[in-house]
């Protein structure tokens, strides 16, 4: 067969050889047909059936989990299991089959696409991309309705082939519950045709260290089952049916990129200083409590970003002040005094996280969102604020602010900050009166004035994926202006420029804490642009630490004036190649 390569994008480094094996789509399946009256109570035993399947199944599954596993998996297998018991999951699809009279298969799937039509209104990348575990959910349901819940036999788990790693995983989705099991047989890669940085899958396959490609499209309508297959991760290519020579080459590719990840484990206690003796500052980005484990294992010195929506997604209701507390307690006592930064709540156009009530919004990425919606919702940032206070007595907790466009916001939080310190006083409950205060840098205005919200602010972060959104007028969800998304873009990198600049001049440190900064191909010239502190993926940690210990400071100055005085993209791209090749 002729070889020809697929492009998608890349979630997790490395290099895969293997055969692909297919996995099936239940959602493909689905057909729709009507049911006599006297058979609709039989269809909703069948579907309660199916239900009460999935759910020991997935608690098998957590209960199975080794001692070791990345603590990601089991918090995905906690959310399926949420989403499992909700209302709009378990019960609506039976409303559904009594009043259309039709298959469960049909009911559910219905349901799903309201639910994910719902979620399609979120802003927020990372939780528009939680559709993916409703239709994960939904598919293992469909699975059992069809019945073939399992996607692999026992003689296939068991064979030489499953146990030399040399299968590729080729699926429409993969669910974590599926990833969690695919675990334990050793697969090389995943590759998906949908999903997104932000999507489960990317998050599983980065925490497992296992080469990984998202949204390629029509992967598993070009493949055949067990045809030879070659996943780069780092560029998000996939070779099918690879030549002599190109098979040769990245047999050889894999061997020396196998080699460097063990050299850089190394370095995991070594000290991010610079070859002349400048302290550069590692830390990471974190999702929930669990993630501390991979925190620890980076070599990471604290934590940069703690995005907080996890602990509100697929609720009805807000999570009170006790069950918040609980979660930044956690962090702050296991970091054991090293630096962990909130983020307070970043949710989007859905102002309840209550998929029955989003607001529809023509331009969410413009709307009521990050502190615009806190700040219309005092009483729920009030009790957010409240929970990070009480935490802050037990580790070195800063709090961060998204966001922010105007010092207006920025004064009204600082109000209902002190309100919430006034209130635990009131009360006698311990906190840190001195508690730092940030703002996220990730809209063009707030970059532009960076230096009046650094005279009234303890810190800086820079979130390098909405300013580039922002400042370019690129949707980074959408496919067809995808590649216009670039971070090297002039204007992208002089606002970066300036908001360091603001923080030198009045001495308040500055953070990048987007994809950038995992970026290791970026690390010189974000150093030599004077940054000094990045928050990243924990995998990222180790390849980002190796550039700052081969880096001297004079002459990533130098590089880095000549970058920023460049307004042409086509110039700045072949600079930084040069850059690093240094």
């Amino acid at each position: 067969m002729t070889s020809f390569s697929i492009h998608g994008v890349g979630v997790s480094g490395g290099i895969a050889i293997g055969q692909a094996h297919l996995v099936s789509n239940a959602l493909l399946e689905v057909v729709h047909y009507q049911l006599p009256s006297h058979l609709i109570d039989n269809e909703i035993k069948r579907f309660n059936d199916a239900i009460t399947t999935v759910k020991l199944d997935l608690e098998q599954i957590n209960l199975s989990l080794r001692n070791n596993a990345p603590a990601e998996l089991s918090a995905f297998i906690g959310t399926h299991l949420m989403m499992l018991a909700d209302k709009s999951l378990s019960e609506i699809p039976k409303d559904i089959i009594r009043n259309e009279q039709c298959n469960a298969e049909w009911a559910i799937k219905l349901q799903m696409d309201d639910i994910v039509d719902q979620f399609e209104q979120i802003e927020d990348e990372y939780l528009r991309e939680r559709k993916q575990d409703v239709i994960q959910v939904v598919e293992r349901i469909i699975k059992v309705l069809l019945g073939h819940p399992s996607q692999l036999t026992t003689e296939q788990q068991t064979s030489a082939l499953y146990q030399e790693r040399k299968v590729i995983l080729v699926a429409h989705d993969i669910s974590p519950a599926d990833a969690i099991q695919f675990k334990q047989h050793q697969f090389a890669a995943f590759i998906t045709d949908v999903g997104g940085i932000t999507s489960h899958t990317a998050i599983l396959a980065r925490s497992l260290n296992i080469p990984s490609i998202v949204a390629l499209q029509r992967a598993r309508d070009l493949i055949n089952d067990g045809e030879l297959i070659i996943v780069d991760g780092g560029l998000g290519v996939v070779i099918v049916s690879p030549s002599k020579e190109i098979l040769a080459e990245y047999k050889l590719r894999q061997e020396q990129w196998e080699l460097e990840q063990q050299k850089l484990k190394r370095i995991k206690s070594t000290k991010a200083v610079t070859i002349d003796g400048t302290n550069i500052e590692l830390f990471a980005n974190i999702e929930v409590p669990e993630d501390i484990a991979a925190v620890k294992a980076s070599g990471a010195t604290g934590i940069g970003l703690y995005r907080t929506e996890f602990l509100f997604m697929n609720k009805r209701e807000m999570p009170d002040e006790e069950e918040q507390f609980i979660a930044y307690k956690t962090v702050a006592e296991a970091m054991k005094g090293a630096v962990v930064t909130i983020r307070t709540l970043d949710l989007g156009a859905d102002k309840q996280m209550n998929p029955d009530s989003i607001v529809n919004c023509a331009n969410p990425a413009l709307g009521l969102r990050a502190i615009r919606l806190c700040l219309s919702e005092p009483q729920i940032f009030h009790t957010q604020l409240r929970a990070l206070l009480r935490a802050s007595h037990y580790g070195n907790i800063k709090i961060l602010i998204p966001m922010l466009s105007t010092l207006a916001e920025l004064r009204q939080t600082k109000l209902l900050l002190e309100r919430a310190k006034l209130s635990l006083r009131k009360q006698n409950i311990p906190f840190n009166e001195n508690i730092a205060l940030g703002g996220m840098i990730e809209v063009p205005a707030a970059a532009i004035n960076a230096e009046a919200f650094a005279k009234e602010l303890d810190f800086l972060s820079i979130g390098t994926n909405d300013l580039i959104q922002y400042t370019l007028a690129i949707d980074r969800t959408d496919d067809t202006v995808a590649h216009l998304y670039n971070p090297l873009h002039p204007s992208v990198l002089k606002l970066i420029s300036m908001t360091i600049k603001a923080g030198q001049k009045l001495g308040k440190s500055v953070a990048v804490c987007g994809e950038m900064a995992g970026d290791a191909k970026l690390t010189k010239l974000l150093i030599g642009m004077g940054l000094r502190q990045l928050s990243m993926h924990p995998s990222h940690v180790l390849s980002v630490k190796q550039q700052v210990l081969h880096s001297q400071l004079a002459k990533l100055n130098a590089n880095a004036r000549k970058i920023l005085g460049q307004t042409d993209l086509e110039k700045i791209e072949p600079l930084v190649v040069k850059f690093n090749s240094r």
